[in-house]
């Protein structure tokens, strides 16, 4: 029998009965409809990352504490990771590092950075407020902007000047709509002097720089935090094409001056604009995928639905079957017309899951939207290509099974069964 004439016999079968046929479509249509979302979200948080990453520049490498662990690779760098949250301390990164990282040839510009938390006042408002202290060339790297006001200059820096910069919501939390400039915050039992507000930037992340109070770095390390090391240092280059060779000289010197001969004893990490992105990249791929790990299971639940109205299907039809055999139809026409309508159920399901689960990620983008997501509408075409290869593949394996059952029938033993 010819594959279109399966079809149409199909699609009549199917039609007849089109409240068990459309109860049976809808286990694929969940499963499909959530392939599809998965690869849009997926889409949209990569496109998320991708846009904040680069709010800091795309021509930078940065050096940053990392515990020594004596493991290369992931597992080094997961063991770091693990040792800084549980409160481990690296106070070998300084500014005098900075100053030198300068010197490079391909350096065009660095920054410093070190974080803190602290209880902020002004008047009667007292509200708990991160802190970062960073250099005067920060705001010259970094995608920041004054909305007004000024960013603190190098001679305050050196100067340990009591001066900060608010960022615009914690401005609004002890300011409200007044003018903050040349106010005056206490920060522990010390004073300091609002001379700028930063234009808004969102979050980061987990870092939401809009809730930042900018102090000079030395002004943080003497007055309040009482250390000498920093945490961080960003470094601008002049030529991008040469990040590694320039990651690879920062590396080298680094070494040099905290005395270090194995890279695997290395205190800092050293990491380009791009290395963060593939990271980044890997990250989002993963998680994509143990998503559709998780949605393959509600579509094998969804085959395994076709699989049992397909045996209801061929248990009702069975005086047909030996009909049609006993008139001359072969076990390939038995086979392809019953594999034909288990196909259909399964594409029919997956169209629909495709046009919900799309209707889905639009209403996620626009729900992003309105919280304040830089999130973009997107569905790569590889999740139209999955969904309907996932519908179409479990429409073939699950209806193998009851079409076998039907086209090894014994006509006469069919026929009895009217």
């Amino acid at each position: 029998m010819l594959i279109l004439q399966s079809m149409k016999i199909a699609f009549h079968s199917l039609k007849s009965n089109m409240a068990r046929s459309s109860l049976t479509v809808l286990g694929v249509v969940i499963g499909i409809a959530s392939v599809i979302i998965v690869y849009s979200a997926g889409e949209g948080i990569r496109d998320l990352i991708m846009s904040q990453v680069e709010s800091f520049g795309t021509d930078i490498i940065e050096a940053e504490i990392k515990v020594p662990t004596g493991k290369k690779g992931a597992a080094g760098e997961q063991q770091s990771g693990a040792a800084i949250a549980q409160g481990v301390q690296v106070t070998t990164l300084t500014l005098g590092d900075m100053e030198e990282i300068n010197k490079l040839a391909n350096v065009k510009n660095s920054y410093a950075g070190i974080l803190s938390q602290d209880q902020a006042s002004f008047g009667n408002e007292l509200r708990k407020a991160s802190l970062l202290g960073t250099s005067a060339s920060y705001i010259d790297i970094d995608k920041s902007e004054v909305d007004y006001g000024r960013f603190f200059t190098e001679a305050e820096d050196k100067s340990l000047a009591p001066v900060v910069v608010l960022g615009s919501k914690i401005k609004d939390k002890l300011f409200g709509d007044s003018d903050p400039l040349n106010k005056t915050i206490r920060l522990r039992k010390s004073k300091f002097t609002v001379i700028g507000v930063l234009k808004s930037k969102g979050a980061v992340g987990f870092m939401d720089f809009d809730d930042y109070i900018y102090i000079p770095i030395r002004t943080l390390q003497k007055k309040i935090m009482g250390i000498d090391h920093v945490f961080y240092m960003v470094h601008q280059l002049k030529d991008l094409s040469r990040a590694d060779d320039t990651a690879g000289e920062v590396r080298l010197l680094l070494r040099d001056r905290h005395d270090i001969e194995d890279p695997i004893k290395d205190d800092f990490r050293v990491v380009t604009m791009q290395e963060m992105i593939q990271t980044l990249e890997t990250v989002t791929d993963a998680i994509t995928l143990l998503l559709l790990a998780i949605v393959a299971i509600s579509l094998v639940v969804g085959g395994v639905g076709i699989m049992n109205v397909m045996y209801v299907i061929v248990t009702e039809r069975t005086a047909e079957i030996g009909l049609r055999k006993a008139v001359g139809a072969r076990y390939a026409d038995i086979m392809g017309q019953f594999l034909a309508e288990s196909v259909l159920v399964a594409l029919a399901g997956g169209i629909i899951g495709v046009i919900i689960g799309a209707g889905v990620s639009f209403l996620i983008y626009l729900g992003a939207g309105q919280f304040g997501f830089n999130w973009e509408f997107a569905i790569p075409a590889k999740a139209f290509v999955v969904a309907l290869g996932f519908s179409t593949f479990f429409g073939v394996i699950f209806g193998v099974y009851p079409a076998r059952k039907a086209a090894r029938m014994n006509p006469i033993e069919a026929l009895r069964a009217e």
